[in-house]
């Protein structure tokens, strides 16, 4: 099988991609670890990127479309796969179909995993993180016993930065400004499957498994 995951930050779409991987056996190529990857093994394109990377800037549409694409080339590219965290723009999108289509594998699903942006907001800025012990917190479903202090270490937390009100707002608001068009490009080519990614992890899982009509095994997508 060979799958995309759209979500909002949030959504839970890295931990659906984990267990898809994990329980259907595939590749779970997230961008972040191609990235890694591409600078570990010294690449052409991974040494750029090491330089947008160490200088704190975002890695350009061109050059991650040039790691996705180099980690497609070779005997040992993956046959049955995950994506997690590309393609975010129709530019990526456009790239990644021309890789795939070089190569004949065929997509069998892209699955939108649907959250409702308030509920985004109050998942992620509700997280909080002991800065000794590293214990991570939720003001909701995780509290401390006292407010603002861990309770093994006893030292006050803190917020990352990515997880302030203010921060997750403006990062959907970007994804949002990406996203339809990349939903649209895939629904018209009869790929996307919608599913709700609200409730408990497992639930959302089977929702995913059941929009993939019982697809189990990997080389079934379209060429």
């Amino acid at each position: 099988m060979r799958l995309i995951l759209l979500g909002s930050p949030g959504s839970g779409k890295g931990t659906q991609a984990k267990l898809l991987s994990q329980r259907l056996g595939l590749a779970h190529i997230g961008t972040g670890d191609i990235l890694r990857e591409a600078v570990r093994q010294g690449s052409p394109a991974g040494k750029q990127a090491d330089a947008y990377i160490k200088s704190g800037k975002l890695v350009p549409d061109t050059l991650v479309n040039d790691i996705v694409a180099e980690r497609f080339q070779g005997d040992d590219r993956p046959e049955c796969f995950v994506m997690d965290g590309y393609p975010r723009t129709l530019a990526q999108a456009a790239s990644f179909d021309a890789v795939l289509k070089q190569k004949h594998l065929g997509l069998d699903a892209v699955v939108f995993i649907g959250v409702d942006d308030e509920k985004v907001v109050a998942r992620l800025s509700g997280r909080w993180v002991c800065p000794v012990c590293k214990t991570p917190y939720h003001l909701t479903s995780n509290p401390p016993r006292k407010p603002g202090v861990c309770d093994l270490s006893h030292g006050a937390l803190v917020q990352r930065s990515d997880d302030r009100e203010e921060t997750v707002r403006e990062r959907l608001r970007v994804y949002h400004e990406n996203t339809a068009a990349l939903i649209s490009h895939y629904r018209q080519q009869g790929l996307l499957r919608e599913v709700s990614g609200e409730g408990d992890i497992e639930d959302v899982y089977h929702r995913i498994v059941h929009e993939l009509n019982g697809h189990q095994g990997c080389g079934s997508g379209r060429s």
